[in-house]
């Protein structure tokens, strides 16, 4: 940077997913998980209700990520699960997966109707990195979920959640 020049720095965004952005999640999520979901799960995705909490992540424009949540509600709790987040990999280690978490957190704490009491997601026990990652961000380890994946091995998981103030 010494020759003066001003680099502007990459630009990280956020965009809802929509019917006109669906298929874009649909191919990122190909490359970046080893399940094929669900259409209900791409139904679901599009519902109202989890519009600040999936989302469709972009560097420099470009669609790099996903991120995508659903509410449930359990025990008289309101409780997040985070079904899925992932980043390219030409795009890791740039904080992208930490903004896309940390944009999802903060919608979850600000959400009031109803409030978000947590946040939970399930690792794949051999994915120590995810695991670690999600411990930096205030997430604990609660219990192992045996054979939790049905078609990958190992089948087992770890959850993990994040309780709200």
């Amino acid at each position: 940077m010494s020759n003066g020049s001003a680099k502007s720095s990459p630009r990280v965004t956020f965009a809802s997913i929509t019917p006109n952005n669906l298929g874009t999640v649909r191919k990122l999520n190909s490359v970046l998980f080893p399940i094929k979901y669900s259409d209900k799960f791409y139904k679901d995705i599009l519902l109202p209700e989890v519009e600040d909490f999936c989302q469709l992540v972009y560097y420099n424009d470009i669609p790099v990520g996903t991120i995508c949540c659903r509410l449930e509600s359990k025990d008289d709790q309101h409780v997040l699960y985070l079904m899925t987040m992932g980043i390219l990999a030409p795009y890791r280690s740039r904080k992208l997966g930490a903004q896309s978490l940390d944009h999802v957190l903060a919608a979850a704490a600000a959400h009031t109707k109803p409030k978000i009491d947590k946040i939970y997601l399930h690792v794949q026990v051999s994915n120590e990195d995810a695991k670690r990652f999600y411990e930096r961000h205030g997430f604990k380890e609660v219990r192992i979920q045996k054979d939790y994946y049905k078609k990958i091995v190992p089948q087992d998981a770890w959850v993990l959640e994040k309780v709200f103030a």
